[in-house]
């Protein structure tokens, strides 16, 4: 008893244990990558043209509606109110999925899943307003890997469970749906932050780990916490404001964060490698969402062996070691990023194009392998030299920012291509389009590569002619 009350008194430990946990039991799904079989099979009864074209795009437009006023209401009440939002939100959509029946009900579970994915933000976010800078590092690596070992117990709990044990899709729903309940309990059991990031200050903030303490991570969850370094181009610190109207104090904070947005991409180098995260985020989610109903295509779960939880499992290992051998590749990313981005993006397409021409389901499985790692490895490198410049607060402000952007740009998308009121194109055809999006990509970038390396050379010759010349 005393040694819990001593773990308890020391103020990182106890919140690191139960945003742990919590993030452990919130990831544990080992019902995700079974969705779509589940919704096109007896349970609900679904086509698929009814999951891709009238389901799913549901949940791009619910976060893109709940994503910027939950990202500014997460930090003003900081942050413990929205991680009970964001377990109440699980709760019910598990509950639907599991006893509701029809598309409305399945689209009412889309719009709950979008708040679950806006609410996200809140789990790093809080673990930075009650530990000290000095703890980031640590706190960071224990919350991420916790995060990547759940998501892989859970992928292959889920196939372990569908493939030798025969066990239902929907009493796998039951197992996640206990998962997201332990997790909401745990939420309950953190102490109330303090302080927050833009709105709660307190005084001037603490000097900020320098990017040779970065750990290099990626995953869509992963990217706000990565790559602190010194505030020197932080924002202007606010005065504190206790005594001042509150709706000025949220005013003074909303334009303050409007002109460090400003500042952010006044620089061109921070503008091109947030062009790509926003190109390539929107393209990578579109794909992570529909990849299962490509494979229900391709491979029909009602009369082949189902291995999505495989396939994911490997996947995020990938996505994992691909992530972390940045941090020993010894490149000038200022001079070689933009190549490396076109190159790994044209990678992208050609496994886009490869899923969408093939027939053989291994040949997709392969496809989507080798599209994860690549996106997580650019991902990585761009949240690198995004963020090595920046304090935590506008790093935090850019990566929402680059978010809501790449959300935009997935919304037209979803309405264009997707939505059975748009284009509503066959799920095969989507992807043919997904890969020409990505070439798009590939291409702007290898032409900036180049011309930025010619511009170099170029400039490194005249250099050396002029001091020959002296």
């Amino acid at each position: 008893m005393d040694w819990w009350k001593g773990v308890i008194g020391r103020s990182w430990i106890y919140p690191t244990l139960i945003i742990c946990a919590n993030g452990f039991f919130s990831t544990m799904r080992p019902s995700e990558p079974f969705l779509t079989p589940y919704l096109t099979g007896p349970d609900k009864n679904l086509t698929i043209e009814e999951v891709t074209n009238q389901i799913f795009p549901v949940w791009t437009y619910s976060y893109l509606a709940l994503l910027v006023p939950v990202f500014l209401i997460t930090d003003y009440v900081r942050y413990k109110p929205v991680l009970l939002l964001q377990g109440i939100s699980f709760i019910t959509t598990w509950l639907l999925l599991l006893f509701a029946h029809g598309v409305v009900a399945m689209q009412v579970v889309e719009f709950f899943y979008g708040m679950v994915t806006a609410t996200e933000v809140a789990y790093y976010a809080y673990i930075y307003s009650v530990v000290s800078t000095e703890h980031y590092q640590r706190v960071t690596s224990y919350c991420r890997s916790i995060t990547l070992a759940a998501a892989t117990v859970a992928a292959v709990l889920g196939q372990l469970l569908v493939s030798l044990a025969d066990v239902s899709y929907f009493h796998l729903n039951a197992i996640t749906l206990a998962s997201v309940s332990l997790a909401f309990l745990c939420s309950f059991l953190l102490p109330m932050p303090q302080k927050s990031m833009f709105f709660h200050r307190k005084g001037i903030p603490e000097t900020l780990p320098g990017p040779d303490k970065v750990v290099a991570t990626a995953d869509l969850r992963c990217q706000e916490d990565q790559g602190s370094a010194p505030a020197g181009r932080g924002p202007t610190p606010e005065p504190q404001a206790d005594h001042a109207k509150p709706q000025n104090h949220v005013l003074r904070v909303l334009v303050q964060l409007g002109k460090d947005l400003r500042d952010c991409y006044s620089s061109r180098k921070l503008l091109y490698w947030s062009l790509w995260w926003a190109l390539a985020t929107a393209g990578f989610n579109q794909v992570v969402n529909y990849i299962q109903v490509l494979w229900d295509f391709k491979a029909p779960s009602h009369s082949s062996a189902v291995y999505n939880g495989a396939v994911e499992a490997i996947a995020t290992f990938l996505g994992s070691a691909t992530s972390m051998a940045v941090g020993y590749v010894k490149v000038n990313w200022d001079l070689s990023g933009e190549l490396a981005l076109g190159i790994f993006s044209a990678m992208d397409a050609g496994a886009l194009f490869l899923m969408h021409f093939t027939d053989n389901i291994w040949a997709c499985y392969a496809g989507y392998l080798a599209f994860k790692a690549c996106y997580m490895l650019l991902i990585t490198i761009a949240t690198f030299q995004i963020a090595v410049n920046l304090s935590m607060e506008r790093y935090a402000l850019m990566f929402g920012f680059n978010n809501f952007a790449a959300l935009v740009i997935q919304t037209i998308i979803t309405v264009v291509v997707v939505d059975s009121r748009g284009l509503g194109l066959d799920i095969s055809t989507q992807f043919l389009i997904y890969g020409s999006y990505f070439a798009f990509i590939a291409g702007i970038f290898l032409i900036r590569s180049i011309y930025t390396i010619i511009s170099t050379k170029c400039r490194h010759t005249s250099e050396a002619g002029e001091s020959t010349d002296l």
